[in-house]
């Protein structure tokens, strides 16, 4: 079966054609610019055939139409034609709480999924347009939603409820939903797989570390609980988002500041994180180099970030009962062994214990514990695109 994966953002599509007979990325690339002048298109094959070409992508029917010509072209492409494309799968990111799995997509998820616009303004929409757009260019090729809402689901009412009136909750669908949850599904999988333990049988804590940051506490292969809320800005402090704080802040700076409401949120979602704090950067890597060079407020962004992860490995082996397995992915924790170490630290009467030589390794597949810890560290690089088509699959077959 070949499965297309489709990620559509507002003005970018990325694409990945994978062969699901050995879980071969036939090909991937991107549609950047889409709707912008200078719109192109970046496509490789598995082969190490590339070409990049600007193409006027003026919509997201544009960009699938491009992305049709370049997966059959005669040079470039590695399918004869759209008659061996067997499905879609779309990254979806909200769901609300009609999704709790992967669904086929027909005009009543349409429907749905635009009532959950509100929800997810910025994300939503632009899924939308991929998704119809590649209903016109493939009118007879099924296509498959995946909610990075839909794994947690789970989550019981009093992890995924608000202390506020209730009626904000009936009347709005004010709750958290949490969201990475495609990531944090297929690593906690592959970690049960690891062990060599069935996943029903393990409590895991999987930390998705990157730009965007979130941790998740899984029991018998179910999400419990989850550090993004409502919207992904709860949780971990990250590289532009404030993370959790005190609400009572928001509408003091607003007073002081004489803020709108869309200024401050511009504030809280990209002037905000290991950015703001550290003053340097929102990337990981200048802050390691800032740290190198002796920047104290570099130091202390990197120290609030791993001191929050702490709190959260804590209160969710807390919420368990225990812990068999704790995982890092996504940039930061697969490749940022520092940080790894710095998280990690002082964890040892949880049974957390990190051998340093296996923790120096970036970006592969380790487990880092020392032999005799009882709670197994593992590195498990995340693949999102992977999962997507697996669900996709699933759900067809």
């Amino acid at each position: 079966m070949k499965i297309l994966v489709v990620n559509a953002g507002s003005s970018s599509l990325k694409y990945q054609l994978i062969d699901m007979e050995g879980q071969v990325v036939m090909a991937k690339g991107l549609c950047d610019r889409i709707g912008i002048p200078g719109s192109l298109i970046k496509h490789n094959a598995l082969d190490g055939r590339s070409v990049t070409r600007e193409i006027v992508m003026k919509d997201h029917n544009d960009a699938i139409s491009a992305l049709i010509k370049v997966l059959t072209h005669e040079e470039w492409g590695v399918l004869k034609s759209l008659d061996e494309l067997n499905a879609v799968g779309h990254r979806v990111v909200h769901g609300g709480e009609k999704f709790f799995k992967s669904v086929v997509i027909n005009d009543e998820v349409l429907e749905t999924l635009e009532d959950c616009v509100e929800l997810a303004p910025l994300h939503n929409p632009p899924n939308i347009m991929g998704i119809k757009a590649c209903q016109a260019n493939m009118p007879d090729v099924p296509q498959v939603a995946v909610f990075d809402t839909a794994f947690h689901q789970t989550m019981p009412r009093k992890a995924f409820l608000y202390p506020i009136p209730y009626e904000y909750y009936g009347k709005y669908r004010v709750r958290k939903y949490g969201f990475h949850g495609t990531s944090h599904k297929y690593v906690a999988e592959r970690a049960a797989e690891l062990i060599g333990k069935p996943l029903e049988q393990l409590k895991i804590i999987t930390c998705h570390l990157g730009n965007g940051s979130s941790i998740t506490a899984i029991e018998g292969g179910k999400s419990v609980d989850t550090s993004m809320g409502f919207t992904p800005l709860d949780g971990l402090p990250m590289g532009t988002r404030c993370g959790s704080i005190d609400p009572a802040i928001v509408t003091y700076i607003m007073n002081k500041e004489g803020l709108t409401t869309d200024r401050m949120d511009t504030i809280l979602n990209k002037k905000s994180g290991v950015l703001a704090v550290s003053g340097v950067s929102s990337d990981f890597r200048d802050l390691d180099e800032a740290v190198d060079n002796g920047n104290e407020r570099a130091f202390l962004a990197l120290s609030i970030f791993a001191y929050k992860i702490k709190q959260y490995i804590g209160a969710y082996t807390c919420a368990m009962g225990g812990l068999d397995a704790l995982v890092f992915t996504a940039g930061i924790g697969e490749n940022n062994a520092a940080m790894r170490t710095s998280v990690c630290k002082r964890l040892d009467f949880l049974g957390i214990e990190i051998d340093e030589s296996k923790n120096s390794i970036r970006g592969e597949e380790i487990d880092i514990s020392t032999p005799d810890a009882k709670v197994r560290t593992l590195v498990i690089p995340t693949n999102e695109e992977l999962a997507i088509a697996k669900e996709t699959q699933k759900l067809l077959r």
